[in-house]
């Protein structure tokens, strides 16, 4: 029988246990900045041992869940619990089961490694030959052991999310929450990032929750949830999702893109869509349908861009608009 939270004892089970209970329930989350709604009505599960992502542009909403998630901010509206505590009252007790990794950086370039670790592991209660021993262990898992005595400062961006990755796993914790992981990796380290994730998933049953605005990063999670300016519009895994748009994807542009959709209506009994000033059209075999475009309207055609749909192309799908990582606003709303 589980132990009221309040008492500080863990309800859910260590890393690597799987349990039926799911890992986060979040129902009817709302959160607002003053006058301004930045999440609403926001609901979801997520099962233990999932690497689960949510995608969207800066501004969608990303941030503010992960600060409610990571118990930076506290709840205003709906209801949420992690690992069995409620976000309203347990978040001490949360706090020691999970790891944070955040977009900015953490680290003290002026420490080492290991002493940056050190630090972070006496703010857990860890000493001594455990300390000792859990920031090898850390390091090693990690590829970084070779780097301890090294300041942070000199260490690539690569290698100081990595070792970012080692401090936040340093506790044990049971979910893993990254907010914007791989901004400022070039590619190749992106994808090795996200595979020291995978590894860990499959290792330590770690449950992995991340933010991103990278395509490729959310194609590989297990499932996604797609936020747009606040709302939760979608969760599902990235296949089953790219399966909802109608057939291919054709994107045409040219300079009265307003009147060529209402002629492609006419001519081919085809719904082209306007979207930030081009036409989109989403159709089984659209191959056939490209060539015939083309040779009935190629002067009024600039270009016509044609592919299996994208994760891009649902996002577009479910919000009638492209989405465009612009600068981070404020607050990181």
């Amino acid at each position: 029988m589980n132990t009221s939270p309040a008492t500080g004892a863990a309800p859910a089970g260590r890393a690597g246990q799987r349990s039926a209970e799911p890992v986060i329930e979040v129902g009817g989350l709302g959160f607002s900045y003053g006058g301004r709604q930045a999440l609403s009505g926001i609901a979801f599960t997520i099962a233990r041992g999932e690497i689960f992502g949510f995608l969207g542009p800066n501004g969608g909403g990303k941030s503010t869940l992960f600060r409610l998630l990571s118990t930076l901010v506290p709840m205003q509206s709906g209801n949420a619990r992690i690992l069995g505590y409620d976000l309203r009252g347990a978040t001490r007790a949360l706090r020691r089961r999970i790891g944070v990794v955040f977009q900015s950086p953490s680290l003290d370039g002026k420490l080492t490694v290991a002493e940056n670790l050190a630090i972070h592991g006496h703010l857990y209660g860890l000493g001594g030959a455990r300390l000792r021993e859990r920031t090898h262990a850390m390091l090693a898992r990690l590829d970084v052991d070779d780097r301890a005595g090294d300041l942070a400062e000199t260490l690539s961006g690569g290698l100081r999310r990595r070792v970012e990755l080692a401090k936040a796993l340093l506790h044990e914790p049971e979910l893993l929450l990254l907010d914007e992981p791989s901004t400022g990796l070039d590619p190749a380290a992106r994808r090795e990032f996200f595979n020291l994730l995978t590894l860990l998933r499959e290792s330590a049953g770690v449950t992995i929750v991340l933010t991103t605005h990278y395509m490729e990063e959310a194609e590989r999670c297990g499932r996604i949830g797609i936020l747009d300016q606040g709302r939760l519009v979608a969760i599902a895994p990235p296949g089953e999702l790219k399966g909802q748009v109608g057939g291919d994807v054709m994107v045409i542009s040219g300079p009265a893109p307003e009147m060529l959709a209402q002629k492609i209506a006419r001519q081919f009994q085809v719904r082209a869509v306007l979207v930030d000033g081009t036409l989109r059209i989403e159709r089984p075999r659209g191959h056939e349908l490209v060539a015939r475009l083309v040779d009935e309207f190629g002067g009024e055609i600039d270009s016509v861009a044609f592919g299996r749909p994208t994760l891009e192309d649902v996002f577009v799908h479910l919000t009638g608009h492209r989405f465009v990582a612009g600068p981070r606003e404020k607050n990181g709303r």
